[in-house]
């Protein structure tokens, strides 16, 4: 156990968050604000505004750079109600949270935690929240560093912290200490705002120190307890390497937590999923398959090698693949089956409807236990606008056809391989729209010759 630790709190209570996401990442190399980089197709800065929500936040402020909209949105659209303020000057992470102040101004305990962290859980922040609860003024959050060179240290005495150090201004014997600081602070409601306004900038950096908040409290006699965490979790993201060891860490989660909920993953590592896949049980999933955002996939499921699936919903008993491609508004009702190169966008397929090869069902509707040929497609775009096509419940559309929207296939209706379908049919009608074939016994051998007499006399004068 580390000095003081608070790792096992038995009380949680509510706390407002404040969010530090004014870094300008230049080490990503990107016009892209850091905060806004994606793991698991969700921003750094969503993973840490859903974790504070979790965690059960009753308050959210989020700091970032003066005129970034784009952040703003991002905060409007995943802590809808929480409050932004921007940091004109970047003079430290104590002066980032005082942009906050009416944050802290209300009296409610604080958890500071910053935009570039996105591997910390809502349960870490419930520990954090907690250890306010049990009677500290402030909790830091630490780690056992395996190479704590760059790193804040918690310095402790008789097995209480008197302070954090930053690298740069702390001894060698201070170096020395493999206590890592996080960065993530909470601090008790009642004291928060006195100490932060007490801060100075008499550093190496001239900044004002978030983590000076400790000492301030320790010569005041008050509480600071430690909350351990894995060096791993800790771990912010500055470049696209650290991106790329985040991503990792996070898929491992996912994975994890869906083969506990049920799921089968043949090559787990191979697969990916997004923060918000849902996945039910006995769900089997093969190697080499993508998952983006907005994708539920429904109990007895089976999703083949190689398919990727975005803002699709799949209901149970559904099977997919090998390659199979579901866009945005994919909707596979229970027993749907699709094979191999299938791409479904903005359509439904009801019940027991099947499309087993090399087909493009775009702005659709398919009926119950319809049956789509291979290389069918729905001809949705016009140049301009979009157009929708329906197929009735038990159709059968033969391979090889082109059914041109808007238009409607009746249900029980068949349509013949190569057709290119313009007008609607009604249910139970055959339709067969192709060329007149023309047959001339004997053509193809006289033609063959006459390419082939060609072909000798130009090699001859090569």
């Amino acid at each position: 156990m580390t000095p003081g630790d608070e790792s096992h709190p038995t009380g949680h209570h509510g706390f407002t968050a404040i969010v530090l996401a004014a870094g300008k990442g230049t080490r990503m190399r990107s016009d892209l604000p850091k905060v806004l980089h994606a793991i698991a197709g969700r921003s750094m800065l969503g993973h840490v505004l859903t974790a504070v929500q979790e965690a059960g936040a009753t308050g959210i402020s989020v700091v970032i750079e003066p005129e970034r909209t784009d952040v703003a949105a991002e905060v409007e659209a995943l802590a809808p109600g929480a409050r932004v303020h921007p940091q004109v000057e970047r003079l430290g992470t104590a002066h980032a949270a005082l942009q906050a102040r009416e944050a802290l101004e209300g009296g409610a305990d604080v958890i500071i935690a910053f935009g570039d962290t996105p591997l910390v859980t809502a349960d870490t922040f419930r520990r954090l929240s907690s250890a306010l609860g049990g009677g500290a003024a402030v909790a830091v959050l630490a780690f056992e560093a395996a190479d704590p060179k760059g790193y804040g240290r918690v310095l402790t005495e008789g097995g209480q912290v008197v302070a954090i150090r930053e690298e740069k201004d702390a001894s060698e014997e201070e170096r020395r200490v493999r206590l890592g600081n996080a960065g993530l602070m909470a601090l008790s409601g009642t004291h928060a705002l006195r100490l932060l306004t007490r801060i100075g900038n008499d550093n190496a950096s001239g900044e004002y120190y978030l983590t000076d908040a400790v000492a301030l409290a320790v010569a005041e006699g008050l509480r600071v307890a430690v909350v351990s965490i894995d060096e791993a979790e800790a771990q912010g993201v500055n470049d696209r390497v650290q991106l790329s060891v985040a991503e990792a860490a996070i898929q491992g989660r996912l994975r994890r937590a869906a083969q506990l909920g049920g799921a089968t993953l043949i090559a787990p590592e191979t697969v990916f999923f997004s923060a918000d896949t849902v996945v039910g049980r006995d769900v089997t999933i093969e190697p080499h398959v993508v998952i983006g955002p907005g994708v539920v996939i429904g109990d007895g499921c089976a999703i083949r090698a190689f398919s990727h699936l975005r803002d699709a919903r799949l209901m149970d008993n559904v099977d997919i693949g090998p390659h199979v491609r579901l866009r945005g508004g994919a909707v596979l009702e229970e027993g749907v089956h699709l094979g191999n190169f299938v791409e479904i966008k903005n359509a439904v397929l009801h019940a027991g409807a099947k499309a087993s090869h090399l087909s493009y069902l775009g702005d659709a509707e398919v009926g119950a236990g319809a049956n789509i040929g291979a290389g069918t497609i729905t001809c949705n775009y016009d140049g301009v606008n979009k157009h929708r096509t329906s197929i009735g419940a038990g159709a059968f559309i033969g391979s090889n056809s082109a059914l041109v929207a808007p238009v409607s296939i009746g249900a029980g209706a068949l349509v013949g391989a190569g057709s290119v379908i313009v007008r609607d049919v009604p249910a139970d009608a055959l339709a067969v729209a192709r060329g007149h074939q023309k047959t001339i016994e004997g053509l193809a051998k006289s033609k063959r010759g006459a390419m082939l007499a060609a072909k000798a006399g130009k090699s001859a004068k090569g």
